[in-house]
């Protein structure tokens, strides 16, 4: 049986195993999927064991995506660009091949579970910490009219913006209704909404959060509050988790079912 595990500190919360159980059974593959408790101290030599005892896999959390970047042999082109990595495997020869699934799980929840498209659409991006670096690059790829991305300090937003060649501008600058808004920040865990003006949507807008809560988020609370609709980030940690198991198997499985399983689960 060929064994995957999601390291991370704390790692006991996570729902991976559960997700990739749920595609191991919905696909027939035969795998084990578990959870390693990173060490601070050990975490490389954690990883080169793991490999090393027969391991395929791996995702990688908080707080190790960026040391797990560093000792990555070969990287794909989104993972350059966020700068860290969700996603290990072994090569043929030996190389650890390192991959980001987020973005690319982002937008595969927003175009083929919500039905909703980025093309052509004039799009606002919340925050330019971590989160938002790692979906920069799939989400033009779909090729907007726009992406401008917004952020209390503005120097960290126009920094992204040069990287990637989209806009930035800070919340008092925000002209016209945006099509699409993105929310990276962690506004919706601090419980401190960002000082977005009433200005930027109306009932058109569609808005996503890239966090999850049984509980609607307090951006969608707003969205809301404006006549538009929106959904949070569920559907993002699964459809993340399918492109990891895609790359590992070669077998994409489909989300939207476990979507529903989920949401019921968290709402019971």
């Amino acid at each position: 049986m060929d064994l995957y595990a999601v390291v991370g500190n704390p790692i006991a919360h996570s729902k991976s195993p559960s997700i990739h159980t749920y595609f191991a059974q919905n696909t027939q593959q035969d795998l084990h999927y578990s959870t390693l408790l990173g060490d601070e101290e050990r975490f490389e030599e954690q990883v080169t064991e793991f490999f090393k005892n027969g391991g395929k896999g791996l995702n990688v959390t908080m707080p190790f995506k960026g040391r797990a970047y560093d000792m990555c042999d070969v990287l794909s082109k989104r993972a350059k660009l966020a700068g860290a990595v969700n996603t290990l495997m072994i090569g043929r020869n030996g190389d650890i091949f390192g991959d980001t699934t987020d973005g690319v799980g982002m937008v595969n929840d927003i175009t083929k579970n919500h039905g909703q498209t980025l093309q052509g659409k004039r799009v606002l991006v919340i925050g330019a910490g971590g989160a938002v670096r790692g979906v920069l690059e799939p989400v033009l790829a779909e090729n907007p009219a726009s992406v401008t991305i917004v952020n209390r300090t503005v120097s960290k937003a126009e920094a992204l913006a040069e990287q990637y060649g989209c806009l930035a501008s800070s919340f008092e600058a925000l002209e016209g209704t945006f099509d699409v808004i993105i929310n990276g920040s962690a506004s919706s865990i601090s419980g401190r909404l960002p000082p977005l003006k009433d200005s930027i949507i109306d009932a058109n807008t569609w808005c996503y959060d890239m966090a999850y809560s049984k509980e609607r988020t307090l951006f969608l609370t707003w969205a809301e509050q404006h006549g538009a609709q929106g959904v949070d980030g569920l559907g993002m940690l699964v459809c993340q988790a399918a492109e990891s198991f895609y790359l590992w198997r070669q077998v994409r499985p489909e989300t939207s079912s476990l979507v529903t399983k989920m949401r019921q689960e968290m709402e019971a």
